[in-house]
C-alpha cells in the first residue's frame, strides 16, 4: 500500500500548501486526484514521491513508514517510487542525451550493467528511436522529451509510479501513448499509480477511481502553490 496518513506541506509555514491529506493506494491500483490548479495536489504529489518532506502526518509504502526524504530516504524506498512532471524541460538535465537521461538512474544505483538490456525495450515501449536517443532535450519537442521523462521513471522497475500533470502539456496523440505506456507497464509489474491533474474526463478514462482534492484535504488558507 501506499499511505498518505494526514499530511500537511508546503513552502510557507503560515499558510501550508496541503492540510491534513489523506490518501491510500492499493497495490496494482490506479488512483486519479482530481482538483483545480492552485490546490495543492502536486505538492502532495511530491511528498507521495518521496521528494518534499511534510509538515506532519506520514507517509507509509509497503508497511514501511518514510523516514527520509530525497536522498535521505532509503535506496529502497527512493527506487520503489517512480514519477513523472507536468514539465519535462525542467526535470531534465539539459548536457545529457535522452538515452543517458533515461540510463541515469541506473547507473546512479550501481546497475550500469542493466542499461544494455533494460533500455532498448523501454524506449521501444515510449517510441523513442535510437536517432533520437542521441539528441539532447533542445533538440526534441515537448512530447519527445516527456517520453524519456517516463521511461526515466520507468528504468528502474518502481512498484509505485507518481505522475503529476504527466500529459498537461501534451497533445491527444502523445496523451493516449503514454497512458498506454503507463498501463502496460501497470498491468506486466502490478505497480501503484497515483495521477493528479484537472481534466476529468482523462482520469476518469484512465484510472480505477478518480477521488476530488476536497475529499482528500482541507483547503488551506491563503495563497497555496501546486
Amino acid at each position: 500500500m501506499l499511505e498518505l496518513h494526514s499530511v500537511t506541506a508546503g513552502y510557507d509555514r503560515a499558510a501550508p500548501a496541503v492540510r491534513d491529506a489523506s490518501l491510500t493506494i492499493a497495490p496494482g491500483e490506479a488512483v486519479g486526484l482530481l482538483g483545480p490548479s492552485g490546490c495543492g495536489k502536486s505538492t502532495l504529489a511530491k511528498v507521495a514521491a518521496l521528494l518534499h518532506p511534510p509538515r506532519a502526518g506520514r507517509v507509509v509504502i509497503d508497511g514501511e513508514e518514510v523516514r527520509g526524504w530525497r536522498h535521505r530516504a532509503p535506496r529502497e524506498l527512493r527506487t520503489a517510487v517512480g514519477v513523472v512532471f507536468q514539465q519535462p524541460r525542467l526535470s531534465a538535465d539539459p548536457r545529457l542525451s535522452l538515452h543517458d537521461l533515461i540510463a541515469e538512474p541506473l547507473r546512479a544505483t550501481g546497475r550500469r550493467a542493466e542499461v544494455a538490456g533494460r533500455l532498448p525495450e523501454l524506449t521501444a515501449a515510449v517510441g523513442l528511436t535510437d536517432e533520437l536517443l542521441r539528441r539532447r532535450p533542445h533538440e526534441v519537442s515537448d512530447g519527445q522529451l516527456q517520453r524519456a521523462c517516463l521511461a526515466r521513471a520507468l528504468v528502474l522497475r518502481p512498484r509505485w509510479l507518481v505522475c503529476d500533470e504527466m500529459t498537461a502539456m501534451l497533445d491527444a496523440s502523445t496523451t493516449a501513448a503514454l497512458v498506454a505506456v503507463v498501463e502496460a507497464y501497470r498491468s506486466e509489474s502490478g505497480a501503484g499509480l497515483l495521477t493528479v491533474g484537472h481534466d476529468r474526463t482523462l482520469l476518469e478514462r484512465w484510472c480505477d477511481r478518480t477521488v476530488r482534492w476536497d475529499e482528500v484535504a482541507d483547503r488551506p488558507k491563503g495563497p497555496a502553490r501546486t
